[in-house]
């Protein structure tokens, strides 16, 4: 396997482990995504967006192995990276996990997209 192939796989393999972390910690992740989940249906979503989404968008280019699956999911984290990089500015939101979310989002999107 090449360098870049495995920085890629890395890059899915860390998604999907947040995945699997939010699916199976749900409470844990609020404070580093900065939402509150008071009740059973603001659980419900954290696991699966956080969790389900994250669980599936890593691992289809894995199972499916395609450059288009690879492409698709940094597509997505572009996608992500470019409406965070605007509300760090707009909504002055500079919390050192905000960045360290937008930092590897546009990593992992250049990443998967090459």
């Amino acid at each position: 396997m090449d360098v870049l192939k495995t920085l890629q796989v890395a890059a899915l393999l860390v998604t999907l482990g947040m995945g699997l972390y939010s699916f199976f910690k749900p409470k844990a992740i609020t404070g580093f995504i900065g939402l509150e989940a008071p009740g059973p249906r603001g659980i419900s979503e954290l696991r699966g967006i956080f969790g389900g989404l994250l669980i599936g968008v890593g691992l289809a280019p894995l199972i499916l192995d395609t450059q288009e699956t690879y492409q698709a999911v940094g597509i997505c984290y572009l996608a992500i990276a470019v409406t965070r990089t605007i509300s760090v500015f707009v909504d002055d939101s500079r919390a050192q996990s905000n960045l360290i979310s937008v930092v590897t989002e546009w990593v992992f999107g250049v990443l998967l997209l090459l």
